[in-house]
C-alpha cells in the first residue's frame, strides 16, 4: 500500500521495511520507492542475509531465527519484533536516554529465551484447549495496548493454518462493533499481562461474559483474572515485562493455532492459496 500514496517525509526519516525472506515483491517495491522520496537512509530488517532486500538496503539488522519452513511466520515474527525493541533501545540512547534504563531493558531482552522456555511447557495445556476451537467457524482474539498487535497476529495465524475466520480487535473497541458478533459459539482469545490497562481489560472481558460469550484468557497469575463458568485462564509465566510481553504472549497464540490446525486436519506448514515469499503484487 505505500508505494500507491504520496507520503509526507520528515528530515531525516529513516525507511524500516521489515520481512522475512528478504524477497517479498511489495516490500522491495516500496523499499525502491522510498529512495526517490527523500529518506534519510533505509534499514531492512531481515532473515536472510543474501536476500534482494538486504542487498539494497543501506542498513541492515538479520534477526538470525534460522530457516523458517513453514509458510505462516511464527519465529521470524517474535526475532523481529526483538529486533525492533533492540532498535528502539540504540535509538534512545542515541537521543540521551538513561544509561540504567538501557541497561534493565537490554536485560528483560536477554530474560526472552528463558521466558519463552516456560511459554512452551504449555504446550499440552495449550493442546487440549485447541480441541475445543477445532469445531469453531469463527473467533475473536482481544488485546490492549502493545498486546493489540499481536491478538491480531493470533487471529492472523488461525486463519492461515485452521482455516478458521478469526478476527483481532483492540479490547477497548469492542462496544464498536465486535460485541455484536458475541455469543456461546463465538471463543474470545484474550492476552492479559498484569500492566496498566489490565483493569480496563477485565471490564472488556465482563461485557463478553455478560452475554454468553466463551473466555479464553492467557493471564499473568497475579491479574487477579480467575477460573469460571465460561472462563478459561491458561496462566502465562510471572512478572512479564512491558517489553517482554509482546514476544511471550505470541507463542502461545500460535501454539493454539497449530494444535488448531492439526485437530482439522490442514496442512499447518502449507496452508492453501498461500506462499511462504510472495514474489509478484
Amino acid at each position: 500500500e505505500y508505494r500507491y500514496r504520496n507520503p509526507l517525509v520528515p528530515v531525516d526519516s529513516l525507511f524500516v521495511a521489515i520481512s522475512q525472506s528478504g524477497e517479498t515483491a511489495d516490500t522491495l517495491a516500496a523499499l525502491r520507492r522510498a529512495r526517490q522520496s527523500g529518506y534519510l537512509s533505509s534499514l531492512a530488517i531481515c532473515n536472510v542475509p543474501e536476500s534482494s532486500l538486504v542487498r539494497e538496503s543501506e542498513l541492515v539488522m538479520l534477526t538470525r531465527a534460522g530457516p523458517e519452513i513453514g509458510v505462516a511466520s511464527t519465529k521470524a515474527f517474535t526475532t523481529q519484533l526483538a529486533a525492533l525493541a533492540l532498535l528502539v533501545i540504540a535509538l534512545a540512547r542515541r537521543h540521551g536516554a538513561d544509561a540504567e534504563r538501557e541497561r534493565g531493558l537490554v536485560t528483560r531482552l536477554v530474560e526472552l529465551p528463558g521466558l519463552v522456555e516456560k511459554t512452551l511447557a504449555l504446550d499440552a495445556i495449550i493442546q487440549r484447549l485447541a480441541e475445543r476451537f477445532a469445531d469453531k467457524r469463527h473467533a475473536l482474539f482481544l488485546g490492549r495496548g502493545a498486546l493489540y498487535p499481536i491478538a491480531m497476529e493470533g487471529a492472523l495465524k488461525l486463519k492461515e493454518i485452521s482455516y478458521i475466520h478469526a478476527e483481532g480487535y483492540p479490547a477497548g473497541e469492542l462496544k464498536h462493533g465486535p460485541l455484536a458478533l458475541v455469543d456461546a459459539d463465538m471463543p474470545v482469545v484474550t492476552v492479559a499481562p498484569n500492566n496498566d490497562l489490565l483493569e480496563k481489560l477485565k471490564s472488556n472481558l465482563m461485557e463478553v461474559r455478560a452475554r454468553g460469550g466463551e473466555l479464553f484468557v492467557f493471564a499473568d497469575p497475579e491479574s487477579g483474572i480467575h477460573p469460571s463458568d465460561g472462563v478459561t485462564v491458561i496462566e502465562m509465566p510471572r512478572h512479564v515485562t512491558y517489553v517482554q510481553a509482546p514476544v511471550v504472549y505470541t507463542i502461545p497464540l500460535q501454539l493454539l493455532a497449530y494444535h488448531a490446525a492439526i485437530l482439522r486436519g490442514t496442512d499447518v506448514d502449507q496452508p492453501r492459496n498461500l506462499a511462504k515469499s510472495v514474489t509478484v503484487e
